[in-house]
Parts: structure tokens; C-alpha cells; sequence
């Protein structure tokens, strides 16, 4: 059985493992001509995702690519003292089981992962998919597969292509993300300082293995802005105008803005479809249930899925009709829960009062002190979805 898989960043190589491993013929397509290495930003692995990290062995490189942001400075606006903080207590007090990785490295240790016996493209995009399961491509001549999964995340092409039409699918939740690649002159080492505002958060980490350092930013806006997200000039325009002010240090990293290598900038945005799946066409990962990039812990979602999407197609000996369902029924509670994490998460990350901006810095402060059980016993206590993520069990699918 012939499988098509458009995206090789997280959720695609991931996808193309597991598919392997249960005997199917996987075909890997992608928009860029090599793997990307733009820079990216840092992403969170928790229990599930970390278990079936373990299961495709590569567990002991991700960890060895870790961050190693363990600090975190808060410095609230308008206030001369700054608030110290436990991050790993933190992510300890949310799941029993944590990594935080560069994007790129994560992408690059899956990669390898399901180099063999995978066949990759790149350079190439879907440009048409008949019910018959006949693709077109940009560049490449028309093929012929089984079954085509988009992994080509939030502004997914296969999705476009195959639920193109519809009512829309997607729900902005207030806030925007930016994130850009500058020199790390603080010398940034495992430490996270953040500046809190209301209604804007703007943060620099460094990792220990990267030169460089990351500067991440989160602002609400009510009504979602007139900007392509293609439109670098434009998003540049209206990320220094919602910082401008804020402080110093902020205004220096702004300032950096024309010289960075790297830029993200996207609108939080939730997808929800009333199902992932049409004919012989799927969706994972952000493609097809993106919770909201940087607070719905989308990264350890989009690796479960591929997980289960794969197990449920061998278990249904390659007969989607039985998968596709099985696969959805597996995944909606952690879709659901977490579209309720990044809501929440939004509401703290970027308060919408001057108490929510105290209360941000304390409460970190407080859970960071605290022993283990009390830390777990407050966040519970504080947040309707805590521990979502280890509450997810993995399903055993033998190869």
C-alpha cells in the first residue's frame, strides 16, 4: 500500500516512521528544497510524545538537544523588581515526564528517524488530489497513492485542496506570536527572561548548544489584523508598534528586527474541523487540529497523532474507511483538551489586567517553590486542564 505524506516537519517524519514500521510504502513531499533550518523556536514534549520518542529510540538525542532553560526572570511592566523562578519545577508541576527542544533539532532527530526506507521529495508541493487517489505536483509528474495524509501544518495545502469551499474551518483566539533569531549578547544560559505587560509578553532564551538566542512574542488583539502571513514587511510594522514603549531591552530587540535571520510571525489560531478525514485524504497534527501554536502544546499533539494514525491504519490492515474513524475517536478527548489548555494558556501568558501581570509573575514564583505534590495539587487547583498531556495514554500498536 502506497501512502503520500505532504510535510516533513514534525508530524510528517514522525508519521513516516510508524508507517514503515507496520510494513506500508511511505512517499514524503515537500514545499522546501532541504530540510528547514530556519531558526525556529522551542517546543515542549510531554509524557505521551516523550514515550513514543523512547519507542522509535531516539529519546536519548532529544534529550541531549534539550534546551536546558531551567530560569525564568519575570520582570512585570511598570515595576523596578523582578520575580525569580523554577521553570522546571514549573513543567515538573504539569507533566511527570518534559523536554523543551529546538523545533529544527526536533524535525532533524525525526528526520533521521525515518530516513530509510522512506522515500523524501523536496522541493515539490500537491498541486491536485483525485478521489481516485491520482496527485499532481507542482514540479513532479502525476502519481498514483492509496491514501494522502497532510502534515504541512496550520496553513496546510492538502486541507485547502480537499476541504476548500467549506464553511471556515479555523477560530483566532486574540493573540498573535512572533519570534525572531538574534545575537545573545545577555549570554542567555538556561534562562528565560520575560517581560509581562497587559495584553503583550515578549521573552529571550538562548539553548546551550545554539550560538545564537530567541526572542518570543505574544500580544492580543481583539480583531485579527490586516496582514497576510506572508507579509513580512507588514507583520514587522505592527509587531513594533504593539511593543514600542514596553522597555529598553524590548526596544533593543525590536531593533533588531531588519537584521534577524529568522522571523515567525502568525496569528493564535485554533482549527476545528468536525472531522480530519475525506475519502482517501487525512489530516494530522496542525493541519488538521491545531490547538494554537506556542500554547496548546501542539507539538506533543501533532506526534500522538501521527502515532495513532499510523497504528490505526495497520490495525485496519491499510482499510482507511476503519481507520480514519478509529484514528479521530482516538485523538478527540486530547484535541479537545487541548484547545482548553491554549485558551487558558493565552489568558496567563499575555494578561488582560495589571493583576493578571501580577499574578502571572506570583503564581510562577509560588509554584516554583513549592515541593512536588502541592505544586501538582495548585496547578490542579488553577487551571481546568492540568495535566492533560500525561493523562493521554498511548496505545500499543505492534509492528
Amino acid at each position: 500500500m502506497r501512502i503520500l505524506v505532504s510535510g516533513a516537519g514534525v508530524a510528517g517524519p514522525v508519521l513516516a516512521h510508524w508507517l514503515t514500521r507496520h510494513g506500508f510504502s511511505v512517499t514524503v513531499v515537500e514545499r522546501a528544497p532541504a530540510l528547514r533550518r530556519t531558526g525556529g523556536h522551542a517546543v515542549d514534549l510531554f509524557r505521551p510524545a516523550t514515550d513514543i520518542s523512547e519507542r522509535m529510540g531516539v529519546l536519548p538525542r532529544v534529550e541531549e538537544r534539550a534546551t536546558g532553560t531551567n530560569r525564568m526572570t519575570v520582570h512585570p511592566e511598570g515595576s523596578r523588581r523582578p520575580v525569580r523562578a523554577d521553570l522546571s519545577r514549573i513543567f515538573g508541576a504539569a507533566s511527570d515526564r518534559h523536554v523543551e527542544i529546538m523545533r529544527d533539532d526536533l524535525s532533524a532527530i525525526y528526520y533521521d528517524a525515518a530516513r530509510d526506507g522512506v522515500e523524501y521529495v523536496f522541493g515539490d508541493s500537491i498541486t491536485a488530489i483525485s478521489p481516485d487517489g491520482e496527485v499532481r505536483f507542482e514540479n513532479g509528474a502525476p502519481r498514483r497513492f492509496d491514501l494522502v495524509v497532510g502534515a504541512d501544518g496550520l496553513h496546510s495545502n492538502v486541507r485547502r485542496l480537499v476541504f476548500d469551499g467549506e464553511s471556515r474551518l479555523d477560530a483566532y483566539i486574540g493573540a498573535y506570536l512572533a519570534v525572531l533569531t538574534l545575537p545573545n549578547d545577555s549570554d542567555l544560559d538556561g534562562e528565560l527572561l520575560l517581560h509581562v505587560g497587559v495584553g503583550r509578553t515578549a521573552g529571550m532564551y538562548g539553548a546551550r548548544h545554539v550560538g545564537d538566542a530567541r526572542v518570543l512574542f505574544l500580544f492580543r488583539s481583539e480583531r485579527e489584523l490586516d496582514c497576510h502571513h506572508h507579509d513580512v514587511p507588514r507583520q514587522k510594522e505592527l509587531l513594533r508598534g504593539a511593543f514600542a514603549g514596553m522597555h529598553d531591552r524590548v526596544d533593543r530587540w525590536l531593533d533588531e528586527l531588519d537584521r534577524t535571520p529568522a522571523f515567525y510571525f502568525d496569528s493564535i489560531t485554533q482549527l476545528r474541523m468536525d472531522t480530519w478525514s475525506r475519502g482517501r485524504v487525512t489530516l494530522v497534527g496542525d493541519a488538521g487540529y491545531c490547538p494554537g501554536p506556542a500554547v496548546g502544546g501542539s507539538t506533543s499533539l501533532a506526534v500522538v497523532g501521527a502515532y495513532v494514525l499510523a497504528g490505526e491504519l495497520a490495525r485496519a490492515g491499510g482499510d482507511h474507511t476503519l481507520a480514519f474513524p478509529a484514528y479521530e475517536r482516538a485523538m478527540s478527548t486530547y484535541v479537545r483538551g487541548s484547545r482548553a489548555v491554549a485558551l487558558s494558556a493565552a489568558k496567563t501568558l499575555i494578561p488582560m489586567s495589571r493583576l493578571g501581570v501580577w499574578g502571572l509573575a506570583q503564581g510562577a514564583r509560588l509554584i516554583s517553590a513549592l515541593p512536588a505534590g502541592p505544586a501538582r495539587g495548585l496547578i490542579r487547583l488553577t487551571t481546568k486542564s492540568a495535566r492533560l498531556h500525561d493523562a493521554m495514554t498511548v496505545p500499543d500498536y505492534p509492528p
